[in-house]
């Protein structure tokens, strides 16, 4: 957690942790499915993502569910760059991007759940 915004080189290096974090679990044999999330949980169903490109079908169900959640924890949480968002903002967020960045249904069933549970 760097404190400030980053450069182009801290994108650089911070698009590299998906792989990183693929090439730790990837020989786990009860962890194959996680480790093709952790691959391609920054891939958008527009395609615009990384480290891949890959878009819609293509992007792995538990890539998408991890984006999404992942996104969520990232948009609630303080940052040294910015304020948190209030659940509802977030949320907002989740609706805007549906089709663009997240599958529809995973982000929809995420609201679902944060609105049934009142997770912060």
């Amino acid at each position: 957690n760097k404190p400030g915004k980053f450069d182009d080189a801290d994108w650089v290096e911070m698009k590299k942790h998906p792989k990183v974090g693929y090439e730790i679990v990837k020989e786990i044999v009860f962890l194959k499915d996680q480790a093709r999330a952790i691959l391609y949980h920054h891939e958008r169903i527009d395609g615009k993502g990384y480290p891949s490109g890959i878009k819609g079908d293509e992007i792995p169900l538990f890539a998408k569910i991890l984006a999404a959640a992942d996104a969520y924890d990232a948009m609630t949480t303080d940052r040294p760059y910015r304020p948190a968002l209030t659940q509802k903002e977030a949320i907002k967020e989740l609706r805007v991007h549906a089709d663009k960045q997240f599958d529809r249904r995973i982000s929809s069933a995420i609201i679902e759940i944060i609105k049934e549970e009142s997770l912060t």
